[in-house]
Order: structure tokens, then sequence, then C-alpha cells
């Protein structure tokens, strides 16, 4: 139904849609980016939903304060890899690479953003690779093929088919991190639901995830802070 602009101070940008599911008039501010969706039942008037939304506006402006800000990232920014902060710094030669804190990054300013991801895709690749390979050994199933994205509702998936995809910003998370979503996702070669039988299969070749699970859920929303120009 598109947008719609609430004023006030600040004015507040609202997405509305209609959702034959939905039973009433809901309203949702975005952990990842801040988006607020407002969902209406088939039947209710859009004028409904907006006074209905109007009558939140304080409400939404407190969730949008305390989310963090978006990190643009450039020289001088700080951006987590490996569960480490490090700063991006102006290199020379060419490419990217670590020097203990930092990140040198080659080429002008205007690049920066560009390399700095597709380095951070490489190198998540490789990581990914590297445990999805381990744990499909120890599981006994082999897999197609490794997608990476930079999804939004999923850190990782599995299809029917054997093929593996991975949000590429898992390589900014812990590695013990990364390394669970891998078993996770590998686990359903072999249990293609989240039962009983698929949970004994990710402990059986990871061992106990409760804790990188909690960490995704409380931490990793903040990964997606980090814009790379788009």
């Amino acid at each position: 139904m598109g947008q719609h602009v609430l004023p006030g101070t600040p004015p507040v940008t609202l997405s509305v849609k209609k959702s034959a599911r939905a039973r009433r008039i809901s309203l949702r501010v975005s952990r990842l980016d801040g988006r607020v969706t407002l969902t209406l039942p088939r039947g209710v008037p859009e004028r409904e939903a907006l006074d209905f939304a109007q009558e939140k506006a304080d409400w939404l402006r407190a969730q949008l304060v305390q989310r963090p800000e978006d990190v643009w990232v450039g020289y001088g920014s700080v951006i987590p890899l490996r569960g480490e902060m490090v700063r991006i710094l102006p290199g020379s030669g060419r490419g990217v690479h670590r020097e203990g804190d930092a990140l040198l990054v080659s080429g002008s300013e205007a690049q920066c953003a560009a390399r700095l991801a597709g380095y951070l895709k490489t190198a998540a690749r490789d990581a990914l690779s590297e445990a999805s390979d381990r744990y499909a050994a120890l599981l006994g199933k082999g897999y197609n093929r490794i997608t990476l994205r930079d999804t939004r509702s999923r850190w990782g998936s599995c299809s029917s088919s054997g093929g593996l995809m991975y949000s590429w910003r898992l390589i900014m998370a812990p590695a013990p991190v990364l390394d669970y979503v891998a078993a996770h996702e590998v686990a359903h070669l072999a249990q293609m639901n989240h039962s009983d039988r698929f949970w004994a299969e990710v402990t059986r070749i990871h061992g106990p995830y409760a804790a990188p699970r909690r960490w995704l859920r409380d931490q990793g929303g903040a990964l997606h802070r980090y814009r790379f120009g788009d």
C-alpha cells in the first residue's frame, strides 16, 4: 500500500501493508534497519490504521531513538571482524590486509566500502566453506554448493537439494557464532526440520550451542548497522 509519513519531530516514515493473516492492526520497528511497518487486516480502512499509528507516535520515536545509528563504512570507521573491532585505514599497494587492530584498504576513499565488502565476502566464503566441510564430514553427508547473500530474515538456510546459503555478515561475528550457524545448516542435510532429532544432530557434530545461539539473538542484529554503500 506504499508509504506514509507521520508528522512530528522527527517525522516517522511508515511502510503500510495489508495482510490476509493479520487479525489486528500492528506496528513493527525492525531492529536491523529501523524500518517501521504498519500492518492492517483486510477490510480495515487505511485511515483507521494511520490513526492507530498516530496514537503510537511517541512510542515509535522512543523505539527509533533507542536503536543504534547506522555506521557508513569508510576510512576511520570501526567495524567488527571475527568478533574483534578493527579500524579501517588507507593502505598502500593493492587490496585489503590486516595489521593488528587495523584493516588497511588500498585505493581511493570512494572505493573503500566496495573493496572492504569484497574482502569480507571472500573471508566469509573461506571460513564458511571450511566449517561446512568439517561439519558435513562429521555428519556423513555432502552438500552441493554454498551461496552467500546479505539476508535480513535469517543467517543461513539449507535447500532440499543440498544447497547451503549463508549471510556473509557472519564473518563479522565471533568465530564460534559462524561455526554454530554452519553446523546448524549442515545438520539440515540430515533433518529438514527443527525436531528433537535435528537438534540432536546439531549437538552431535557441534557440541553445546546455547551460547552462540544466544549471541545471534541478542547481538546479531547489530551486524546490519554497518552499511557498505548500499
